[in-house]
């Protein structure tokens, strides 16, 4: 069943049944995946469920204040080859911050990896809502068609969300002012004048704050330009990819047709992208500076060190939790995200000035 967080009202079995004008052992049926129920009988039964918002008892359970004592974590898993291992330093930072905070309650963590390629439905995430009081979403690029199913179930909070988010709670870095220092930085320390966009993915709300800021920084500095722009899915091998693409349309390792920097909107990307550089004998940043965004611990350890703006996903990952659980006591959704400050690091990837162009 249903608990209404507005009113209080609750969804029953019977309501299915009486809004799909069928008996409530055919809901029942239609929920355990029986096979004896007609399609188009099916097909009226899951409609009905959905305009109700109806949950099995065990999902209502973390709306009716008997909690489970359990966090639901939705982990965004994207394609990668065999050496991409990077992909979970992100996730790691954010279960750290998670965990940090529940651990104090004794609370347990439930942890589930999202592949829009392979989980394109919703019925794995209706299943772990049945097993938890609430569910963080780990990156904003999750689809907005599931995150308002998954809400209508239990509390949510997205991590790194859309800033216009108002249905569920939205934690996210200062994605704005991290690109500003950042590209500005390229501009008047480096004195970059030419630059390529490494973005991530068309979906992520961080990638295009990000990508709004570094435009702004551009128009309020004419003597510099954006060559070129290309996506890449925030993976260390799509920077790999990316860095091909960028030889192939400025030919010549170390020649004037390279850009003075590229920003990279992660650093895994730019990782990707330095590794890929080395390879084909482009000097970083004696060729082409590079920068990226997150500063994971990683970020110190590449060669050159990587120039990254640090977002704090840890402190990102606890407040979620944080917010999550004043849910559980009737607090009310905010009327705005709660945005976490970031701060940039200048290391080996940005401190040679570049030749003359």
């Amino acid at each position: 069943m249903r608990l209404s967080r507005d009113s209080g009202n609750v969804t029953t079995l019977y309501d299915v049944a009486r809004l799909a004008g069928v008996s409530t052992a055919t809901v029942s049926r239609v929920l355990h995946g029986q096979d004896r129920v007609r399609e188009s009988t099916r097909a009226r039964v899951k409609k009905a469920i959905d305009e109700l918002g109806y949950v099995p008892d065990s999902a209502a359970q973390s709306l009716s204040r008997r909690r489970k004592e359990v966090i639901g974590i939705v982990c965004i898993e994207r394609p990668a080859n065999t050496h991409e291992n990077m992909n979970l330093t992100y996730t790691d930072e954010l279960l750290h911050g998670v965990e940090a905070h529940i651990r104090t309650l004794d609370w347990s963590l439930l942890i589930t990896f999202w592949n829009e390629a392979t989980d394109p439905g919703f019925p794995r995430l209706d299943a772990m809502s049945g097993k938890v009081d609430g569910v963080l979403i780990g990156e904003g690029s999750f689809p907005t068609r599931l995150l308002e199913r998954l809400a209508k179930r239990v509390p949510v909070a997205v991590i790194a969300g859309p800033p216009d988010e108002r249905m569920v709670d939205v934690v996210t870095a200062d994605n704005r002012a991290g690109s500003i220092a950042v590209v500005t930085h390229l501009i008047k320390t480096h004195g970059s004048r030419r630059l390529f966009h490494l973005d991530g993915p068309a979906n992520a709300p961080d990638a295009s704050e990000r990508r709004l800021a570094l435009e702004q920084v551009l128009r309020e500095h004419p003597g510099s330009r954006l060559v070129g722009t290309t996506h890449g899915s925030f993976s260390v091998e799509s920077g790999e990819d990316a860095a091909a693409r960028i030889l192939a349309a400025f030919p010549g390792a170390g020649s004037s047709q390279l850009p003075d920097a590229i920003v990279c909107a992660n650093d895994q990307m730019a990782i990707g992208l330095m590794r890929a550089f080395t390879e084909a004998g482009v000097r970083v940043p004696e060729d082409v500076a590079v920068v990226g965004f997150d500063d994971l611990p990683l970020a110190a350890t590449t060669v050159p060190p990587l120039t990254s703006v640090r977002q704090p996903l840890r402190e990102m990952g606890e407040t979620a939790a944080r917010l999550l659980l004043e849910h559980f006591d009737g607090a009310a959704l905010p009327s705005s995200p709660t945005v976490i400050p970031t701060t940039l690091t200048i290391r080996g990837s940005t401190t040679v000035q570049p030749k003359g162009r």
